[in-house]
């Protein structure tokens, strides 16, 4: 996910090493918390996603709406909140760390490379995503995991022993790791697109039209902040671009994590066998592209609460 660091490198700061850690401590805490709030705000829908990307037996044959409407009939309310206790535990060093990450790869980009402008978001913000997946990848597999379950068949019984389950019956460390491939490759535009989005919508938004889009930072009124319900449009539509484009390898990810659970998980070894299999049995539109509606409605709010969460954060915690 994006955040106002998606435009602006933090400003310059005391040589002191225990302001420089206070600085990134500061910085961990306010991504972690917006990303906490973003994912906990859709929790429910990427439930139903996950049901929906794999074609659970329980739920394949229904839509998105059908599906939200039935998961609470067969599970109880808590259902639509299934694995996002594991969520939790992943998302929040997940935003701290790709807000961090990206800070320092723009400024490599920039002083080491020479690369600057626009190109040097997208860059940085690829890398910074797929920094963040390397480090919190086994958390999310597990909580892929725990969402696919329906009450009455459950592999597992918790975080803990899905990760002792896991790693006794499929190859041990590796076994958290199965689909990291296409997750890089999926996350490298999205992350990309994202912040180059936001970025662009916010730099030109303030350039322009600094006195209709922007208000000053209650912690530094020198610097110009969107206000909030446009930094909710720009994130919804950094969002929407950037799912679009990386909607099918994320179908595969999925498939691909989910692994024995899923009874044709032989035909999913690969990306490229995942890919060529969901699209010769499914097609486009039913397998490559299925549940994108949700994600469109997932991706406005989420990314709308996690701009303004990081943005009220960095205020709070005054990182401007």
């Amino acid at each position: 996910m994006t955040s106002e660091a998606a435009v602006s490198a933090p400003p310059a700061i005391s040589s002191s090493s225990t302001q420089r850690d206070y600085y990134w401590l500061r910085s961990f805490v306010a991504g972690g918390v917006a990303g906490c709030c973003a994912k906990t705000t859709i929790a429910p829908l990427d439930r139903v996603k996950i049901l929906l990307q794999a074609q659970n037996p329980h739920y394949k044959h229904l839509g998105v709406l059908a599906t939200l409407q039935a998961v609470p009939k067969k599970e109880g309310f808590i259902g639509l909140y299934k694995g996002n206790g594991a969520m939790m535990v992943r998302i929040f060093p997940y935003g701290a760390i790709q807000f961090m990450a990206f800070d320092n790869y723009k400024k490599l980009l920039s002083k080491q490379l020479g690369i600057s402008g626009h190109i040097h978001r997208l860059m940085a913000g690829s890398m910074a995503g797929m920094t963040a997946v390397i480090c919190t990848y086994p958390l999310d597999v597990v909580r892929a995991r725990l969402a696919f379950q329906v009450t009455g068949e459950h592999h597992y019984t918790g975080i803990r022993n899905a990760f002792h389950t896991i790693y006794l019956k499929e190859g041990g460390i590796m076994g958290f790791y199965r689909g990291l491939t296409p997750t890089l490759i999926g996350m490298a535009p999205y992350a990309g697109f994202s912040f180059f989005t936001f970025g662009t919508l916010k730099s030109l938004g303030l350039k322009h039209f600094p006195e209709l889009l922007g208000r000053p930072s209650s912690d530094n009124p020198d610097i110009l902040v969107l206000k909030p319900h446009f930094n909710l449009l720009c994130g919804g539509v950094a969002g929407a671009i950037a799912q679009t484009i990386s909607f099918p390898l994320d179908v595969a990810r999925r498939r691909m994590q989910l692994g024995a659970v899923l009874p044709d998980s032989e035909k999913c070894g690969t990306l490229t066998k995942t890919l060529k299999y969901v699209y010769e049995k499914y097609g486009v539109k039913k397998g490559l592209y299925r549940g994108l509606s949700l994600n469109y409605i997932r991706c406005v709010p989420s990314q709308a609460m996690a701009f303004t969460t990081y943005e009220f954060m960095k205020q709070i915690l005054h990182l401007n």
